[in-house]
Formats: C-alpha cells, structure tokens, sequence
C-alpha cells in the first residue's frame, strides 16, 4: 500500500486510541437558523425536479412496488436489495437484525468496532440508517397518488433523535454519512410543498444535515489516503453538492471546492484508461455509475461544470460495463465484491440488471439512452429526461481491456468473460483467470459471490479464495497469501492476454505469474477456444515450474448447467481426469448463500485439458 498508507494510518490510530481524534468531532451543537423554509423554497438551486408537483412522467401501479411498500408498513425492510428482514415498524436504529446485538449510544464513534464478533456485520446497522428506502416510499407515492410525506419526516427525525451526533454505530462511515444526506436531500425537494414540511421540521433536518457534513469534512483525509475507493468518491461528493445544493450555510463555498477538487481527482484517479475500475468490482464500479451521474446532471443544471476528466471517464466505464452486460436481463458477472449496494433505487428491476444506472449515466452525458424498457427508463425520468434519444446498440465479438484485465467473447449463442489481469490496487479476492460462461441469458458457470465481509474464517476463504472461482489452485492454496481481513499479499501480475478470431473459433490466451509465496517462479497459462458453431468450450490449462502439490482446476455451475452441459477433462498423455462433485456456496446477493455442487479436476501433473460442451 505504501509508505504514505502506512504513516498515515498508524498516526490515525494512534489518535484515535490516545482520544485525540475524538476531539475532532463533537457531540453537542446548538440549533442554528440559517435559512426560512420560504427563503429556502424560493432559492435559485436547482434540484432533479423543483417539487413533486412538477414531475411529469407516465405512472403505473406497480404490484412490486405495492407489494414492498406494504411489507415496509409492517416492519419488514428489503436489506441490501433481496432479503426481507423483519425489523418491526419501531425500529432503534442500533440493533442488528441478525444477531440482535444493540451498540451502545452513549460510546463516541471513535470507539466503536466496525470487526466484532458478537454484534456481527455492521452492514446490517447501517442499512436503513443510509435511508436508501425513502425512494420506496416516494416512489409509490408518485405511482399511487399517495402522501408519505408525514411518514418520510417522522422517519428522518426519529433518526436524528436517536441518533446524537458522533454517537454510536452510525457515524463510524463518512460514506454511510454521506449518502443519508444525499437521499435525505432527495425527500426534502420531493416534498417541499408538503403540509407535513414545517419551519421547525425543516429547521431540524437543516442543522442535522450541517452537523453531519463537517463529520464527513473532517475525516474525509482517511477515505483519500487510507480507503481510496469509493468511499473516497461519495464523500468528496457530498461536500461538493452540499456546497452547491445548501449555498446558506457558511462553509458551503469552501466545502464545495474542496468536495469538487477531490472527487475529480479520484474519479480521474479511480477509473482506469480502458474504463475498468480500481476496486475491481462490477457491483462497485455500478455505484460509482450513480454517483457521476448525480455529479454530472446537478452541475448541469446549476450551471457549472466539472473536469474534462469526469466526463471522458463517465463515458469510458459506461463502454466497459455496456461490453459485459446480459442484453436480455442486464446482468453482469457476479465479480467482485458485492455488498448490495444500490444507493438511489428508482425503479422495479431486479437488483442485478444493471440497465437502469447505464442508461440514466448515458443520458447525463449526452441526453441518449441505450435500453428503452419503461421500467428501465424510470430512473431517467426521474432525473429530468422529455424525450431522450434511443441508441442503436451492437457490442462487438471480442473485447480486450487491458488496464483492469478483462477480456470477452460474444456471439450469437453465448458470453464468454476472462480475467487475467495485475493488480497496481488492492485486490480483493484470488480471481485470476477467472472464466464465467452465459448462456441464454443464464451464468451456467459464475463467481460465487461475496456473501458477508465480516463472516467466519471458512466463508471469507471460501468467497474471497481462488475456489470461489472458476479457476486454478494448487492443493488448498490460494493464486495469492491471504492476510487480515481485506488484505492479501503476494499479488498476481497478468504476463501476456488476448482474445482473436479464427475461422471457426474465438480464442483466449493468457499468463500470470501465480503462488509466488511457495515459489517465486510459478506461472499459469490458460487457453480457451470457443466454437463458433455450437456452444462447446475448450479450456487448456498449465502450471509452469509446478511445485509437488496437486494441480486443482475449480468449476462453480449453475443448476442449469447440469441439465444442459457436460463437461470432462484429460491430463497428461491424454489420461481421463474424474471430475469430484465437492460441496460449494452461492451467494447471488449480500448476505444470502445456498449450498451448490461444486466440481474440481486435480491432478499431480501439470496440464489439465478440460471440454464444456452443449448436449441438449
């Protein structure tokens, strides 16, 4: 990570355990009256929208939307965009649902464990509290004719009750911070003309949104130079709207060129020349998607203008993410880490078609949008779209994007998605030479996810390790040296990749450098050939200067793989290799796994040739 990382961390939490940086951060404020609710609605800013009373986009009842709106009435909120959890209608903001652990109020953030073992994955604390909900409950507002305006209000100020500020668990995360301001934002213009919106409501909600900006302006030096992902690019981001969108409170122009200055650079620094991502992440790069695309249409309409940089980087990851996309359901690879986030959720389509956020970026850029579903273009009404132009897309048959590692194969039967790439960034799991296969709109060999960052050893092994995925292990050990939590030592480099065209087939041939910590000239080569007449896959995979540890070749299928696949592998001198049918996990959503059949191919030699064919 470097020397910079690691000087400032150790000073970071040397002040934190001396107490020193809980000076930083105070718990009581007095109320300020920094704007009238009147003068606040006449202002000259400009949101998505002025007001509810101003949107104008076709409505319809959505049964999905009834349906969770319901479930949220009766204390029943969706977690992390899939699983309901029961959490009762007065909920206290502190307690995990799943372990049922409450943090203490009364201790300073400072003090709180975001890795503890009794209260389990904080994740599950800050949820609701990042109050990405709210756009259910407007949403169905807008679609029924309803009023929740009472509802969204009492919500945010019984946060705000139970909540001091840097108290307890939910303000341990700037970016956590940060996006409850964002979405609290969002509610406010919704309902500026409500009843329910009173001078000492608004008044309240004001000064919390103040007093949480200055926790996310103090601490923002430890998303830049100690988390530097998307953390960094949310929080950079809310000073900047903050600044732009609350021009009354006396800090606002320095927060605003301050939030502007660091999110360009980090979107600049962030995102890769080829569009790829740094956290190497479809889901995460997805989240920086929706932040851009808020950046790049609320300059707009306030008559600024960001970088040149924000914008060529905008375009370059949405060709990225277009390349890897499912065109019939807008999935992506399950690659990455994938906690469910989803920030502004303004549509009914599953958490996993990644459609909705493509198009609402495409039309921040230019006004165009790539998928003309009505339910996918929800987002992009909401965000002001008349009438936008639909583009023509056609994705090309072979795509290389060298700086992140990806490569794929597309034809008129299948996908065909490889990593091989090195790492300058911190990796996250030990994907290299990873290989998903669609087919039909379905992944019938897939990543197995990411389930929980805070979990046991075996499923953090497991979800995080080489055998999550559908590569190459030697014995039980890793491609790289698993470390503390989301570290991991001995990184892979990509020697040579890329992706051609013959006659009668497509062809991958890639190399990495592999297993340094058992031997530091370990390489493994994979060679995919994919027919270009039927749905038949040849793997050919090497270990170079193998050490004497068996050589494991990992497949994660679908169900449905089996009832329309075979797959068998040789090795040396053309030897059968019989296939282990080994208990794996799935995980398609944070949080969420199922038990799945597993298949591995080991052998003590150093090739394994292995055939996926099509047979019904």
């Amino acid at each position: 990570m470097g020397p910079e990382y690691v000087l400032f961390r150790a000073q970071y939490e040397i002040s934190r355990k001396l107490g020193i940086l809980k000076k930083k951060f105070p718990t009581n404020f007095k109320s300020r009256n920094f704007i009238s609710l009147q003068n606040w609605k006449g202002n000259s800013v400009k949101f998505f929208f002025d007001s509810r009373e101003k949107i104008n986009f076709p409505k319809n009842k959505y049964e999905k939307l009834r349906e969770e709106y319901k479930n949220f009435l009766v204390g029943k909120l969706k977690f992390f965009n899939a699983e309901y959890i029961d959490i009762s209608t007065d909920y206290d903001w502190i307690t995990n649902p799943k372990t049922k652990y409450k943090y203490d109020i009364n201790e300073h953030w400072t003090k709180i464990k975001d890795l503890d073992s009794k209260a389990g994955d904080i994740k599950y604390v800050w949820e609701k509290s990042r109050f990405s909900y709210l756009y259910l409950l407007i949403r169905y507002d807008y679609h029924f004719d309803q009023d929740n305006s009472k509802l969204v209000f009492d919500e945010i100020l019984s946060w705000i009750e139970h909540n001091p500020i840097n108290m307890g668990p939910n303000y341990k995360c700037s970016q956590e911070i940060s996006l409850r301001i964002l979405n609290w934002t969002f509610a406010l213009f919704f309902y500026k003309n409500s009843l329910n919106l009173t001078e000492k409501i608004f008044n309240k909600i004001i000064n919390s949104i103040y007093q949480q900006i200055q926790h996310v302006n103090s601490n923002i030096n430890f998303s830049l130079k100690t988390v530097r992902n998307n953390h960094a690019i949310t929080e950079s981001l809310a000073l900047y709207l903050v600044g732009l969108l609350y021009p009354f409170f006396p800090e606002s122009v320095a927060w605003k060129k301050k939030g502007k200055k660091y999110f360009e650079q980090e979107i600049e620094y962030q995102i890769y020349e080829d569009g790829s991502y740094l956290q190497f992440s479809m889901n995460y790069q997805r989240v920086v998607v929706q932040l851009l695309t808020w950046a790049i249409i609320l300059s707009k309409k306030n008559e600024e203008r960001l970088a040149a940089s924000v914008y060529s980087k905008a375009e370059l990851s949405l060709n990225f993410l277009v390349n890897q996309i499912n065109l019939d359901k807008g999935q992506l690879p399950n690659y990455g880490a994938n906690d469910g986030a989803l920030f502004f959720r303004l549509n009914n389509c599953n958490y996993r078609d990644y459609r909705p956020q493509l198009n609402s970026l495409k039309y921040s850029i230019d006004d165009k949008v790539l998928f003309n579903q009505s339910e996918v273009l929800e987002d992009c009404n909401w965000y002001g779209m008349k009438e936008p132009t639909v583009l023509y897309l056609e994705l090309p048959k072979l795509a290389s994007f060298k700086n992140g590692g990806y490569y794929s194969i597309r034809d008129e039967l299948s996908f065909t998605f490889i990593r091989c790439g090195s790492y300058k960034d911190r990796p996250v799991q030990a994907d290299n030479l990873h290989l998903d296969i669609w087919v039909d709109g379905k992944n019938i060999l897939r990543d197995a996810g990411s389930y929980l960052y805070n979990s046991s050893i075996n499923d953090i092994k497991f979800f995080n390790g080489t055998i999550g995925h559908n590569s190459i292990m030697l014995g039980e050990y890793d491609q790289m040296l698993k470390g503390s939590r989301f570290i991991w030592y001995y990184w892979t480099k990509s020697i040579y990749a890329e992706v051609i065209e013959k006659n009668d087939t497509f062809e991958f041939n890639g190399k990495i450098k592999a297993f340094s910590y058992l031997n530091n000239n370990i390489y493994v080569e994979r060679k995919i050939i994919k027919d270009k007449n039927r749905n038949t896959w040849k793997v050919f995979d090497t270990i170079l200067n193998k050490p004497n540890i068996a050589m494991v070749q990992i497949w994660n299928p679908s169900v449905e793989f089996f009832d329309r696949f075979e797959i068998s592998a040789k090795g040396t001198n053309d030897n059968t290799i019989t296939p282990m049918v080994e208990t794996g996990w799935f995980s398609e959503y944070y949080g969420m796994k199922e038990k799945v059949k597993q298949i591995h191919f080991k052998t003590n030699s150093n090739k394994i040739i292995t055939t996926i064919e099509e047979i019904a």
